[in-house]
């Protein structure tokens, strides 16, 4: 298990992270994506630290609360010191009947990681994340709002889920011209599948040196390899009851198909080619995997594992593009020529 850098810090993460989305259940939609109880979530946590894991990320609308608590028993039950992992919360969705629970407004947030700690029964989070755009509270609010918890030492880093490139920048700006503390990393949807983040958000956090965390590299387990191009509705998995993220099902099983060869060349499940793919990308600085049993965890470990060719990874890239659109297309139509004329000019110099 390697370790990255998250972002431009000093804090050094493992390159998969263990989601806990599947812990708690609850009803609604939470029952739907996993209800594992403190028993099996503790399994997986004890499995993924065995393996080099030492990153894990949850949120306090995860099964309403229920995914934090047992992760931060499950941390205490495995007497794994403080200083070895790094663990990630969220906030910003309702989490309970008043109007001012849920945002990211300095009152909620105040509030909200005072909360979380307590169910992961933790002086401090090392990574505090904004999970959604609240277009009600000026960001100015809530930058000087993640800065005062960093000074207060509930909070070593914070970041941002789920935010447009422009939205991210103007937080950047505000924390630059204030002095406050800056989002270190964006946790974003990114896959084979769903290329979509290469447009804008990926250059951007090249330029600020922002780290990614992958959510959902599988696509919601589309790319698993488990399904059909046929099927109209998945018969089990998460899927089957959860139908998300949106994908483009028909590029999606282009993927598949490409992936399936290169698997089998590996000895590998399709599932890891597609982790492997986002592993070899340089922006991500974790990929965030979630599971039900320890069996898809520890398919999902092996992934570390498999290092693609540059022809398979040209292979991949090819099928996965994303469409053409403007300004892309015109931006590389400009490079072409700016290209051209510093040939030229180097020509002419010598």
């Amino acid at each position: 298990m390697r370790s990255n850098k998250l972002g431009r810090t000093g804090l050094l993460v493992s390159e998969l992270c263990l989601g806990t989305m599947t812990f708690g259940g609850g009803e609604g939609m939470w029952q739907k994506i996993g209800a594992l109880q403190q028993q099996e979530a503790g399994h997986l946590v004890g499995r993924a630290i065995d393996a080099g894991i030492n990153f894990f990320d949850t949120a306090d609308v995860y099964a309403e609360g229920l995914s934090e608590q047992i992760t931060g028993q499950a941390l205490r039950d495995l007497k794994i010191p403080r200083s070895q992992v790094v663990v990630a919360t969220k906030a910003f969705g309702q989490i309970g009947p008043g109007l001012n629970e849920r945002g990211n407004s300095r009152a909620h947030l105040i509030d909200a990681v005072k909360a979380s700690l307590k169910r992961l029964q933790m002086d401090h989070v090392d990574l505090y994340q904004i999970h959604g755009f609240d277009p009600i509270t000026p960001i100015e609010e809530t930058m000087r709002a993640l800065d005062t918890l960093v000074q207060h030492g509930h909070v070593r880093y914070v970041g941002v889920s789920n935010w447009a490139a422009w939205q991210i920048m103007k937080a950047q700006g505000i924390a630059e011209r204030h002095g406050l503390a800056r989002f270190e990393s964006l946790q974003a949807y990114y896959t084979l599948a769903g290329r979509d983040l290469e447009r804008e958000i990926v250059p951007m956090l090249r330029s600020e040196h922002v780290g990614l965390l992958v959510w959902s590299p599988l696509a919601g387990g589309l790319l698993s390899g488990k399904y059909g191009r046929d099927d109209e509705k998945p018969a089990d998995g998460r899927r089957a009851q959860f139908d998300f993220p949106p994908v483009d099902r028909p590029r999606a099983f282009d993927c598949i198909d490409a992936m399936r060869p290169i698997a089998e060349a590996h000895g590998a499940s399709v599932a890891q080619v597609a982790l492997a793919w986002l592993l070899h990308r340089r922006v991500v600085s974790s990929v965030i995997v979630g599971a039900r049993k320890l069996e898809q965890l520890d398919d999902n470990i092996k992934a570390t594992e498999v290092t693609l060719s540059e022809a398979e990874l040209d292979t991949l890239d090819r099928v996965s593009a994303l469409p053409r659109e403007y300004p892309g297309w015109m931006f590389e139509m400009q490079g072409a020529r700016g290209k051209m004329l510093a040939e030229l000019g180097r020509g002419n110099a010598r």
